[in-house]
């Protein structure tokens, strides 16, 4: 598409002029029409199965970043380590961000263009014509505007999680990304995590039998953060989505064990169920600040989200998924990862343990164990992953794995159906809470063509 056509078709949807206020009223428009969601999935028909999809191979990978506040910086050193990437553009809302992220290449051989100074500075770098790839690390409510904005220029799109914050942005996301035939992945680095990714090959190799339950969570002390005003989250964007009471953060619990149970390839979810306890600590965080300080009286003012909800789904053939989600309680990190089969049985929190039996296998035995079940992926880089860093390698191992796959002509191991159907659990669950905990049913993102969609591969070519 032209640059005058993509300006043109940007006019017409109304992307051009979205703003954040907009974002927030998408959240309340969609909320009474959730449950027929299920009956619009449906009904569709899909117009090109992105799932398996492989992109015509690139020599080299030309990025662009935006956001560089908490996450890009992280991105921004990794992707510069990679063989095959270079780095051609850098954005953010504040000049002094771009800056300080062109500084993390001053000794490398990428010497990136800077965009900032307007919300909108990234439509600019998104229209450039030596770009590949979108890197989006900013506030939730951006991810999916950038990442259709992005397609919509012919550029594929990583996005940080969660990828949507509506069930009509997860389905933006898909129609954008099956018309254009442009990647559009949820950077999910918990999918590169070594113990997950072992898990994930002992699945596929028989070791659990028939898994048939799974749990996920993400419970992590962030109270401080969230009200941290001076090196927190920009213009508290992130104690702001805590109004909205669900399970706000699904995707890195869940996203490992949906590779695990075949969730878009093989199986597919059905409905889900979600409970969330009263809130007990934000909002008296935010009375107990107000008390000392007039700029928390908005945040006073406000309702929050419970401390835990719990979310648990029933899938097409018969599976059942757990997660939860609890950022404010004092308790130690975890996100759970269970896995649970006919004959096996996996938990990494809080230490990694597997059995086939009624006891754990001893130290030697799991030792043994990783011998035969380390993947290749992290055969080849992850000792390179390690050294590099972010969240003890896994995130790197994420990006080299997309760039492996973009170089190489390959299917992504998470595509748009992964991205919209992970991110769709939180306004759903966010439904729920507000209906009892009622069920709802969860759309079906790949229109059907889960039941024929092959498997995540645990090697890094085609198994």
């Amino acid at each position: 598409m032209k640059k005058n056509q993509r300006r043109e078709f940007l006019k017409s949807t109304g992307l051009a002029g979205l703003g954040l206020v907009g974002m927030q009223s998408a959240l309340a428009a969609e909320f009474d029409q959730l449950p027929k969601q299920a009956d619009k999935a449906n009904r569709r028909i899909s117009s090109f199965n992105m799932s398996g999809f492989a992109a015509p191979k690139l020599e080299t990978v030309r990025v662009g970043i935006v956001g560089l506040g908490m996450r890009g910086p992280g991105a921004v050193n990794r992707l510069s380590k990679i063989e095959g990437v270079e780095i051609k553009a850098l954005c953010d809302l504040l000049p002094d961000r771009v800056e300080k992220a062109k500084a993390l290449l001053e000794e490398t051989d990428h010497r990136p263009e800077g965009y900032s100074g307007s919300a909108y500075a990234w439509k600019e770098m998104c229209e450039r014509d030596d770009l590949d790839l979108i890197y989006i690390a900013t506030p939730w409510e951006w991810h999916t505007p950038m990442a259709v904005y992005a397609m919509e220029a012919g550029k594929h799109a990583a996005v940080e999680v969660p990828a949507a914050r509506t069930v009509d942005e997860c389905w933006q996301l898909v129609e954008t990304s099956e018309r254009t035939q442009k990647h559009c992945m949820q950077l999910e680095n918990c999918c590169y995590d070594f113990f997950e990714l072992m898990t994930l090959k002992m699945a596929r190799e028989g070791f659990f039998g028939e898994v048939v339950h799974v749990e996920g969570a993400y419970i992590h002390d962030l109270l401080w953060l969230n009200f941290d005003k001076e090196n927190g989250y920009q213009g508290m964007w992130r104690l702001k989505e805590n109004y909205r009471n669900g399970n706000l953060y699904p995707t890195h619990g869940l996203g490992p064990i949906c590779q695990i149970l075949n969730i878009n390839r093989g199986d597919q979810m059905d409905y889900l169920s979600s409970v969330s306890s009263h809130d007990f600590q934000m909002k008296k965080e935010a009375q107990r600040l107000a008390e000392e300080d007039a700029f928390w009286n908005e945040f006073a003012a406000k309702d929050y989200r419970g401390n835990m909800n719990t979310t648990v789904v029933k899938t097409k053939l018969g599976k059942s998924i757990m997660i939860q989600h609890d950022v404010t309680s004092p308790r130690p990190y975890s996100r759970l990862h269970v896995v649970s089969g006919t004959e096996g049985f996996a938990q990494k929190y809080p230490e990694q343990k597997v059995s086939q039996g009624h006891s754990w296998m001893e130290e030697e035995e799991m030792k043994e164990l990783e011998k035969e079940y380390t993947p290749e992926i992290v055969q080849k880089v992850g000792e390179l992953a390690k050294e590099v860093g972010g969240h003890g390698g896994m995130d790197f191992m994420m990006d080299w794995r997309l760039v492996d796959c973009l170089r190489n002509g390959l299917p992504l191991d998470q595509d748009v159906y992964d991205a919209a159907l992970w991110s769709a659990i939180s306004p759903l669950s966010e439904w729920s809470v507000a209906n009892r905990s009622n069920s709802i049913d969860v759309p079906d993102f790949t229109a059907g063509n889960w039941k024929n969609n092959k498997p995540v591969p645990t090697s890094l070519r085609e198994d």
